[in-house]
């Protein structure tokens, strides 16, 4: 019997304007906003994994999914009927400078995948060969890239953290020369390619570059695009309609500010051509989830520097990323300012409730102004940052302070835990009194200790997919053994459950992990 394959649309092509030409050549690429492309064969596309869950709502069964054609397309090599790649045409600002064209230089859209109930999935490969957009660069991804993108799309996901998704990871059989940390000692890595999935991959930099090249009419379409098939509920395209959508982009990026904070994840590169307008985390390079709570920390080491994209810095970019936006779409507002400053001030209205909202819930509590909670918990990032103490580990550990009968009367063993050295008098004193005011704040909870214990559970993470877990599987993968790959899978997708089996991966960042490459820092290299 055959398979059913996935049915495929292609309205951006068909919707938007496209580039004549049709070769990978590097060049720029005035009036058109994509460019196609094929994917460049490799010589043994292999399905190392893949995401079942996402595949099931996808429509996609395990049957095709198995088969070797499957892993041909999914590597570049053969194509679905229905589909019709294409590279994406945008600019950016990267490390707050404007930077020009920049576009799709490894990725390819293969097309829409049409659910059976309606919705549209955009299916792109990262890693599948050179674009119009490569520049100097060979449109390839490495195997450690690709699987930190693979499982931190997955991860994030489960987290209930808005993001595109990763449906599978393929392997190439052929080698790409990297230099991990540009300091002239590039080598040959193995070759891989993720295949990404998400509503749209619309970023700030699409609307971007027709501005800064004076294309207003290219802008225009852009933008009535966007309108007609990811926000229809604002209307025809007007000033009030792309008012009220970059008010929504605004609101929408706050919120994911907020979520990365409250899990404590670094994106580690915020330009903004990595900023979706959808409001979803999006191109997963040097990341990282914090282990010490420390406000300074960047996985990146070309940010190692400036520390752009430290943790703590991220709102504010997120903000600063939004006013380029607005700056980019000011002739769709009729050089109107008001709607832009409109915008920013919801990011940043929207950022601090949804951010007292959900740090408020990670500490039991439903964020009351009144009883003092915005102080409680700022007194409480003072101390967590005073000393390495381990953010994940301590959250999850306040559920089983909140049941016990009394306000401690010393550091309970399950918070000292999460330090990462002895914890001196001075702040074994200070946290005492920290607790004992938030022991007592919870007593004031239309809820029982049980019931809030339970509550922090599903809010803190047992398990987030730190740096050294994944640079672990990384390990193992490029010795052959691809165990440790399929375990995180099936790990990162109950993040709230305790999982006995798996404790090593929920402790604190072991020594060896302190200072070893891909684990303590990364680069853009990919």
């Amino acid at each position: 019997m055959p398979m059913h394959l996935p049915t495929f649309s292609q309205r951006y092509l068909q919707e938007l304007p496209g580039d004549k030409l049709t070769t990978p050549a590097a060049r720029q690429v005035h009036g058109a906003l994509w460019s196609r492309v094929l994917p460049t064969r490799v010589p043994n596309p292999r399905l190392l994994a893949y995401s079942q869950p996402l595949a099931n709502e996808l429509g996609i069964d395990r049957a095709l999914m198995g088969e070797a054609s499957t892993a041909a397309v999914l590597g570049g090599n053969a194509l679905w009927p229905g589909m019709a790649p294409y590279a994406a045409n945008y600019g950016g600002h990267q490390f707050g400078n404007w930077a020009g064209q920049l576009g799709d230089g490894r990725a390819i859209v293969l097309g829409e995948l049409l659910r059976a109930d309606g919705e549209r999935f955009e299916v792109q490969l990262k890693g599948a060969g050179p674009t119009a957009y490569s520049r100097a660069g060979d449109g390839r991804a490495v195997l450690r890239s690709s699987i930190r993108e693979f499982l931190c799309s997955e991860a994030m996901f489960h987290l209930g953290v808005p993001t595109t998704r990763a449906l599978s990871l393929v392997a190439t059989g052929e080698d790409v020369v990297r230099d991990m940390f540009y300091d002239g000692n590039a080598m040959a890595e193995p070759g891989a390619i993720v295949c990404r999935i998400a509503p749209s991959f619309l970023r700030f930099g699409n609307f971007e570059l027709p501005t800064s090249r004076g294309d207003i009419e290219l802008l225009q379409k852009l933008g009535a695009f966007t309108l007609r098939h990811w926000f229809a509920h604002l209307g025809e395209p007007s000033k009030a309609a792309y008012a009220a959508w970059f008010r929504e982009v605004a609101e929408r990026t706050a919120r994911l500010m907020a979520q990365w904070q409250a899990v404590g994840f670094v994106h580690g590169v915020m330009n903004t051509d990595n900023l979706s307008i959808l409001g979803l985390t999006i191109d997963y390079g040097p990341y990282g989830w914090i282990d010490d709570f420390d406000l300074g920390w960047t996985p990146n080491t070309t940010d190692a520097r400036q520390r752009r994209y430290a943790f703590g810095n991220q709102p504010a970019i997120g903000l600063w990323n939004i006013e380029r936006l607005g700056l980019a779409i000011l002739p769709l507002l009729d050089d109107d300012e008001t709607a832009l400053d409109e915008g920013l001030q919801a990011f940043q209205q929207t950022y601090a409730a949804e951010a007292s909202q959900r740090f408020a819930a990670k500490i039991g509590l439903i964020f009351s102004s009144a009883h003092g909670d915005g102080a409680l918990l700022q007194d409480l990032f003072t101390w967590l940052g005073g000393a390495e103490t381990d953010m994940t580990r301590f959250f999850r550990a306040l559920s089983s302070v909140v049941t016990l009968p009394a306000a401690p009367t010393a550091v309970p063993a399950v918070l000292a835990a999460a330090s990462y050295a002895p914890i001196s008098a001075a702040r074994e004193e200070s946290c005492v009194a920290w607790l004992q005011r938030w022991w007592q704040r919870t007593r004031a909870e239309n809820r029982t200790p049980e019931q809030i214990a339970q509550a922090m559970n599903a809010t803190n993470p047992w398990f987030v997919l730190r740096n050294w877990v994944a640079q672990e599987v990384i390990d193992a993968a490029h010795a052959g053994d691809l165990s440790k790959l399929h375990t995180a899978l099936t790990v990162l997708q109950q993040p709230f459950q305790e999982q006995p089996a798996h404790t090593a991966w929920a402790e604190k960042r072991p020594e060896w992990a302190r200072s070893k490459p891909g684990c303590s820092a990364l680069s853009c290299s990919s």
